[in-house]
């Protein structure tokens, strides 16, 4: 009888799918991370059920979507007493710890709930010398950041128990703004770096787009760009300016991650785990790199909604597999646990992806993914609320615009409007197709479909204030 997998779960903060050689990147290379693809299955089509940080990852944990785990915005804290997959890890004997980024909240009843041993960044974390907290108190740990969190995860895998199997989070504070790479990285990346179809993107019938604060040149910040802007630069040659400065240090510090990523897949091998751990490396959700002339995510668009997902358990999974079923990131607990044959958090509401891993045909697998991003118009981004679904071909969305008075929120109140987008004759989703009359069909199936995806997971569109 097989004995019980272990895990490795590696997520990254705000890594594009688009920046990973195994997804085709024409920006960078990823060799070690590619190692996961090799020996397992990509997921094509993973995508966020929120891209933000903290709900996303609340959305992991617990395998429900933000309205039911309660995690809306950055600015709400993550109730670490609802039923989350560690700790029924945990109860079925499995070692477990969490090392990295939390951004969850801190203190009693926010603090990681169900790991034997936790190291978790303050807040966002610092790219130098971060601070941790623990079950101990606080503690600072010299180096960089993804240094850190690598060298913490190594020696937890190399100490650890080996009378039970166990669950490893490892969770990266990169390549998140600021975008401050390793010393060792900082020549990389020298050549002139291809510059995205919509970098110049004129926002043609999408307001919501027109009016977000997350324009490469114009938004950006000293402490981004890290160097002064030269002088004289038309808009155009700003924006191209701006651009290469961006992307060659979000690359620089996704170099650091995937070479911390082959330290952990090397020591797995090296103490003969690596058969039967289930390695997972995934991202809190997409990052737009240029596409729309913008940098950050929260926009239902693909560079943000989609995330990466590669799954390796060389025991069960075929090596070098794809997939390209729709997928969400509320599927990773119940995922999970089927794996390691423990019982879904109470409340789950994904699906687990365990028979796509076994190149199952799902004959009623799902065929939207539901999205909503509630934290409409912040101080720095200016994102008006929107929700919708996304099927393999089309995608709608309504941006209802407002805050609801939740944390974190603002006070615009433009008035509602949708997006209709076709993906097959419009991947780069520039036109709105919500008014052409040629799509009057396809906008009432997708409607009827959104109230329908709405209704099966609890959501409403209320319009009032949440409290």
């Amino acid at each position: 009888m097989r004995p019980r997998p272990n895990i490795v779960f590696v997520m990254s903060d705000d890594h594009a799918s688009h920046a990973i050689g195994a997804y085709g990147s024409r920006v960078n290379s990823t060799p070690q991370i590619d190692r996961i693809a090799a020996t397992g299955m990509r997921f094509d089509s993973c995508f966020c059920a929120n891209a933000l940080c903290a709900p996303s990852r609340a959305s992991i944990l617990t395998g429900t979507y933000n309205h039911r785990n309660g995690v809306r915005t950055l600015s709400t804290e993550f109730d670490a007493s609802q039923p989350t997959f560690p700790p029924l890890l945990q109860q079925a004997g499995y070692a477990t710890a969490v090392i990295g980024k939390w951004h969850l909240g801190h203190g009693e009843g926010h603090d990681p709930v169900g790991f034997d041993d936790w190291a978790v960044l303050h807040d966002q974390g610092t790219y130098q010398d971060p601070l941790f907290h623990t079950a101990d108190g606080e503690v600072v740990h010299e180096g960089y950041v993804t240094d850190v969190i690598t060298d913490l995860s190594v020696e937890w895998l190399a100490d650890r128990s080996t009378d039970q199997p166990f669950c490893l989070l490892v969770h990266h504070k990169a390549p998140h703004r600021p975008f401050v790479p390793a010393e060792r990285h900082r020549d990389l990346y020298q050549d002139p770096i291809p510059e995205p179809e919509t970098l110049r993107d004129d926002y043609a019938g999408r307001p919501a787009a027109e009016a977000a604060r997350m324009r490469v040149a114009r938004d950006f910040r000293e402490v981004d760009v890290k160097e002064p802007v030269p002088e004289g630069l038309t808009d155009d040659e700003s924006l191209a300016w701006h651009y290469q400065r961006y992307l060659q240090d979000y690359l620089r510090c996704v170099a650091a991650v995937d070479e911390g990523v082959g330290r952990i897949l090397d020591q797995l091998e090296d103490s003969g785990l690596r058969e039967n751990t289930i390695v997972v490396y995934t991202s809190d959700q997409g990052f737009f790199l240029g596409e729309h002339g913008w940098y950050d995510k929260r926009f239902m668009y693909e560079e943000s909604l989609r995330m990466p997902l590669l799954i390796s358990y060389p025991a069960a999974v075929p090596a070098g597999t794809v997939n390209d079923d729709l997928v969400s990131n509320v599927d990773l607990a119940q995922t999970l646990c089927e794996l390691t044959g423990v019982a879904a958090p109470a409340g789950a509401q994904g699906r687990s992806v365990v028979p796509l891993l076994a190149g199952e045909e799902v004959p009623q697998w799902r065929e939207e993914v539901y999205y909503r991003y509630w934290e409409h118009d912040d101080a720095q981004h200016g994102v008006w609320s929107h929700y919708g679904i996304r099927t393999h071909r089309f995608k709608l969305i309504h941006y209802d615009a407002t805050g609801r008075g939740l944390p974190g929120t603002g006070p615009a109140a433009p008035p509602p409007y949708w997006e209709l987008f076709d993906l097959a004759d419009d991947p780069l989703e520039l036109h709105n197709r919500y008014d052409d009359p040629a799509y009057a069909e396809e906008r009432r199936m997708l409607h009827d479909q959104l109230d329908r995806t709405m209704a099966d997971v609890g959501d409403v569109a209320e319009t009032g204030v949440l409290v």
